[in-house]
């Protein structure tokens, strides 16, 4: 099959068949982090609430728990900050942990995000703790598990470390169960720089290493999202024994993975069939030995080395803007009806973007139905002039 893609005309791969398994990875945990599907005809303008399309929205969630992942929900993907306000989010929150319980215990099979992004104009620690506090409770009443996300209004008003330690060290008193402690770099969030209280990757490493050492009993794990591979392996080893290091890493993944970090990725949104074979095989590597566990280790790298120029491809310069990419892939894979966004983002990557998202898509083995992906993408070039 052959499509004209700007650049010239692209010959698709044979196509893939991924096997469907339900059971998780025993070998690590792995979240995938989920986006939300727009209503197409909501007023999903810039600017708008968020109107959503809930069943779709929680039909891709039943997809992602098809493949044996979790559910990192109200996440970054979900456009938090960037388009979901906070009356969409709680909404998320209670139907994805009630549409978990199909399938087991929701605070095993979702996590979801607790900040501050409803109280914009907090100006100091007592009502920024108050806003995570109303997040976190809002999460726990739902039955899910918690992930406390990276505070634009904390990072605005913090003066240095101790701060920090102060409004995280009373949520996590206030957390019925081990949560997992959100570290998102600005590549992904420019009001985000200089968290932990100090724009120095180290000072700010070892504060951050503070505060989980004085509270491990309530921390699960940290997800951290640096883009640096081996500033996540040495943060891996300091952390105290229990705590898992979640990469969120989506340029470093496969190999950060086989070398011990458990995931929270955007980009297994995207990936969720490649990424199910892929862990199938890291858990068979790890209970055999000799040329049997080499065979399935080299099944795992060859699973995803070509999932690696399509996740750097939507995750490039601007980072915040790869959601755009988890959503078209989202559609040209049936999962949704439209290549629509809260907030108008799917304008936010061009045609020559989204063209290679689809080339490296295929050249994955995950487009779904090939013959679908290129009608809706000469549908998409159609409309713009081509």
């Amino acid at each position: 099959m052959i499509i004209d893609l700007p650049g010239g005309a692209y010959t698709l791969r044979e196509p893939v068949t991924w096997p469907v398994v339900d059971a998780p990875a025993s070998s690590r945990v792995v979240y995938a982090a989920a986006h939300v599907v727009a209503d197409p005809l909501g007023d999903n303008t810039p600017g708008s609430p968020a109107a959503v399309d809930w069943d779709a929205t929680l039909r891709f969630r039943r997809h992602l728990w098809s493949y044996g992942l979790r559910v990192a929900d109200a996440m970054d993907t979900a456009q938090r900050n960037m388009g979901l306000d906070w009356a969409a989010t709680k909404e998320l929150i209670r139907r994805s942990a009630a549409e978990a319980r199909s399938f087991g215990d929701p605070a095993a099979l979702v996590a979801c995000g607790a900040g501050t992004d409803h109280a914009p104009d907090a100006a100091d620690l007592g009502a920024i703790t108050a806003a995570y506090t109303e997040q976190l409770e809002t999460v726990q009443a739902a039955g899910a598990g918690v992930i406390i996300m990276a505070s634009r209004q904390l990072a605005r008003v913090a003066s240095g470390p101790k701060d920090y330690h102060q409004v995280y060290g009373e949520l996590l008193g206030r957390a019925e169960r081990p949560v997992i402690l959100h570290w998102l770099g600005e590549m992904f969030d420019p009001q985000l720089a200089g968290y932990w209280g100090s724009a120095d990757v180290a000072a700010a490493t070892e504060s951050f290493l503070e505060l989980i050492h004085a509270h491990a009993s309530k921390v699960d794990g940290v997800k951290v999202s640096l883009l640096d591979e081996e500033h996540e392996v040495g943060l891996r080893a300091a952390l105290p024994a229990g705590v898992r290091l979640y990469t969120g890493d989506d340029f470093n993944y496969p190999s950060l993975i086989k070398s011990g970090s458990h995931a929270l990725l955007g980009i297994f949104d995207a990936i969720a069939p490649a990424a199910a074979a892929a862990l199938r095989a890291l858990d068979a590597a790890e209970q055999s030995t000799g040329a049997e566990a080499a065979r399935n280790l080299a099944l795992y790298d060859e699973i995803l080395a070509p999932t690696v120029p399509l996740s750097r491809k939507i995750f490039e310069t601007p980072t915040y803007n790869y959601k755009t990419g988890i959503v078209f892939l989202a559609w040209l894979n049936g999962h949704q009806d439209a290549f629509a966004m809260v907030n108008g983002a799917q304008s936010t990557r061009s045609l020559v973007h989204l063209s290679e998202v689809f080339r490296l898509a295929d050249q994955a083995g995950l487009l779904a139905d090939q013959e679908l992906a290129v009608r809706k993408m000469k549908a998409l070039l159609e409309v713009n002039g081509l």
